[in-house]
């Protein structure tokens, strides 16, 4: 069936331009001045008011299944990276069994086959069971997915690390790291900051990032390894990347809408605030929205770690860690990062869709012979947040009753519509 959207501001690469868009068969067929033709099977979409994107990619995110399904599965947040706008996503690999093995890996892959809306491309772990010990064959594994990562967990031993980086670069995939030195948590749970020193709360240092970002730039240096690091949340981080990339060095890195919207003055008691690495300090923020600015910060990935409303209900110190991000990603980055100008509409795309394409050689696009992987969206909308209406199993998140501007109107991924808001 051909698909037409029709009135739109669509992105042609530069800026939004009216124009209207033909899929055929998938694929992006024109863009421009084109018209329905008479007779043919075709699905006309008014998108009058509303911007024709890129589908976004997230690189960074946790799907829970198979291992927790009572917090998500893969049916569940696919729709909900669809409702926000998504038409690819790599799921973590802290399940259970982890997916260390071909075998292990299989059992993710057939979920996401029988169950998954949009593409999920999933990670494998850099060491067995996620433990930072015992390496796992990696050639074997890199067919199947889209990088390595012991996320939720650093690699601690820095001759274990530099190996999985030899063997990962044998591979061309990329090592997406968790930065994150155990012996400097101190049983923290917050930033290190003014609300953990006012509430007499267990701060988490910055330095137990930056220091094993730092470390990771200088193994991956030493191997060639491309470097991923992911969450970046404190200003020591961004400039450790920027003195990287100056040297021309394999590395690029992430950081999440939370970090952007709010430091840890914006602090309550409630489990909805508590997510790995921490809300940082203001000073924090301003370097981390000078580097989405600059150049620094490749991506934008929304760490979408969903809990049970049990787990979530305990407060800072005791409720889990991670909160929903998929369906409020992108109107939190146009609310908090392009209306205020810090960055413009064009970064924005980089960040969100482009650039993740690059990075981690992932197809689609709006442009004419691209697999049609595409997002309508009304900017002009800016209602209150409503976990109720999320798709996703988790509620959590700092954003609840905030006003954010940009609401999904559909997605469409490889040609097929996902999500249509007149169709829930």
């Amino acid at each position: 069936m051909d698909i037409y959207i029709l009135g739109g501001k669509v992105w042609n690469g530069r800026e939004l331009v009216d124009a209207n868009v033909h899929i055929h068969d998938g694929i992006v067929a024109e863009t421009g001045d084109v018209v329905p033709a008479s007779g043919q099977d075709s699905k006309v979409i008014d998108a009058h008011g509303a911007a024709v994107i890129p589908g976004l990619v997230d690189v960074h995110v946790h799907l829970r299944e198979p291992g927790y399904s009572y917090k998500e599965t893969i049916a569940d947040g696919t729709r909900a990276a669809a409702h926000g706008g998504f038409t690819t996503v790599c799921p973590m690999p802290n399940l259970n069994p982890a997916p260390d093995t071909v075998d292990h890996l299989d059992a993710q892959l057939g979920i996401i086959a029988r169950d998954a809306c949009i593409e999920v491309l999933p990670y494998a772990t850099i060491t067995r069971a996620r433990m930072g010990n015992e390496l796992v064959d990696y050639a074997a594994l890199a067919p199947c997915v889209v990088g390595f990562s012991d996320d939720g967990t650093g690699v601690q031993s820095e001759d274990v690390m530099r190996e999985a980086m030899r063997g990962i670069a044998a591979t061309g995939k990329v090592l997406a790291a968790h930065c994150e030195v155990e012996a400097l948590i101190n049983k923290g749970y917050i930033h290190d900051g003014v609300y953990a020193r006012e509430h007499r709360h267990r701060g988490i240092c910055s330095e137990s990032e930056w220091k094993e970002v730092e470390r990771d730039i200088r193994l991956a240096e030493q191997t060639g390894c491309r470097l991923h690091i992911c969450h970046v949340s404190t200003k020591e981080s961004v400039e450790l990347v920027r003195r990287a990339k100056a040297k021309g060095l394999p590395v690029t890195c992430e950081t999440g809408a939370h970090y952007l919207a709010f430091c840890d003055e914006d602090l309550k008691e409630e489990g909805r605030f508590k997510m790995n690495p921490p809300l940082r300090s203001a000073s924090d923020r301003k370097a981390l929205l000078e580097g989405i600015a600059d150049g620094t910060i490749d991506c934008i990935a929304s760490d979408h770690a969903p809990h049970s409303a049990e787990e979530k209900s305990k407060g800072l110190e005791k409720s889990a860690m991670g909160v929903t991000g998929l369906e409020v990603s992108l109107p939190a980055v146009y609310t908090y990062a392009v209306r205020p100008g810090h960055i413009s509409f064009a970064r924005m795309i980089e960040l969100m869709a482009d650039n993740t394409r690059r990075i981690f050689g992932i197809e689609g696009g709006i442009a004419p012979g691209m697999r049609a992987d595409l997002t309508v969206v009304d900017f002009n909308l800016n209602p209150k947040v409503n976990p109720a209406e999320f798709l996703s199993k988790g509620k959590a998140t700092p954003f609840e009753g905030l006003p954010l501007y940009g609401k999904v109107k559909m997605t469409i991924a490889a040609g097929n519509i996902v999500y249509d808001e007149n169709a829930r």
